[in-house]
Parts: C-alpha cells; sequence; structure tokens
C-alpha cells in the first residue's frame, strides 16, 4: 500500500495538482519558448536548445518532451536530468525559469533503431509548475531532420 500511495505522491509532484502546460486556469501567466537545432547522421541524433520563458511570471520547474518519429535504440546515454519516456522520446527537466529569463542549453544526442533517412522531431512543454501558458505555438516545435549531417533550426 505504501508504494501505491508513494507512485500517486510522484505523479502528483510529476503532473501537478493543477494540470498539464497550458491548461486554462488561475495559476499565474508564463510563457514558454524553446530555439535551437537538430541534426542526424548514421542513425545519430543531436539536438541542442535554450529554453525560455518570455513571462509575465516565474516558472518554478518545467519540464520538456523530445519525441522523434523513430523508435530509439535500446541503449541511450542521456544526460543528467533527461529519461527515457516510451519508445522514441525522452524527458529532460527544464529547471525554474524567473519572468524573461533564459535557461540553461539542453544538449543530447540520441542513437535511433536502424539508420532512418529521415526523422520528425517534436518538443513540447509537459509541465510547466501550474503556470498558464495562452501562447502555446513557441513551445512547440516539430522539426524535420534528415540524415545528411546538417543542422535544421527551429
Amino acid at each position: 500500500m505504501r508504494k501505491v500511495l508513494a507512485g500517486v505522491a510522484a505523479m502528483v509532484a510529476v503532473c501537478g495538482a493543477a494540470g498539464p502546460a497550458g491548461a486554462v486556469g488561475g495559476g499565474p501567466e508564463a510563457d514558454l519558448a524553446y530555439h535551437g537545432a537538430a541534426s542526424m547522421s548514421a542513425g545519430q541524433a543531436y539536438v541542442r536548445f535554450t529554453p525560455r520563458n518570455h513571462g509575465p511570471s516565474a516558472v518554478p520547474d518545467a519540464t520538456v518532451r523530445l519525441r522523434w518519429s523513430e523508435p530509439l535504440a535500446d541503449r541511450q546515454v542521456l544526460p543528467l536530468g533527461c529519461a527515457r519516456s516510451g519508445p522514441g522520446g525522452v524527458l529532460c527537466r527544464v529547471g525554474a525559469l524567473g519572468a524573461d529569463d533564459m535557461g540553461e542549453q539542453i544538449s543530447l544526442r540520441v542513437r535511433l533503431r536502424g539508420a532512418p533517412t529521415e526523422v520528425v522531431l517534436e518538443l513540447d512543454t509537459v509541465w510547466n509548475g501550474g503556470a498558464v501558458d495562452r501562447n502555446r505555438a513557441n513551445d512547440r516545435q516539430r522539426v524535420l531532420v534528415l540524415d545528411t549531417g546538417d543542422e535544421y533550426y527551429f
């Protein structure tokens, strides 16, 4: 029973009682955005991006989800603060962001299963500390990445 209660408490801590990112409610308003670049070569995808909060309120903590349209290889080496989420996804902690503040750059390299010639990378906020984000267009990115080694900016 304790394990079940601990699991529920962990889910509330991750998902929050205020609901998912972008939920309409009475929380403070913030505007998260992600800008960076992605590339792919020989089945390895690389992405780096910088989170930003355009405000007007601070965000006490945030988490971004990265999803590739192709499954990831079974074994991955992910940076601190990132964890595997399903067959083609990774969650990364963004941390706290003040109003009109830029966060630390997040960089990761993943190995894709096989060697696809193209992949679609999607980024979106899954947790923003209960803040209301009325402009969801800039915290949802979708990028087509070709196996050329070239960088594709978003």
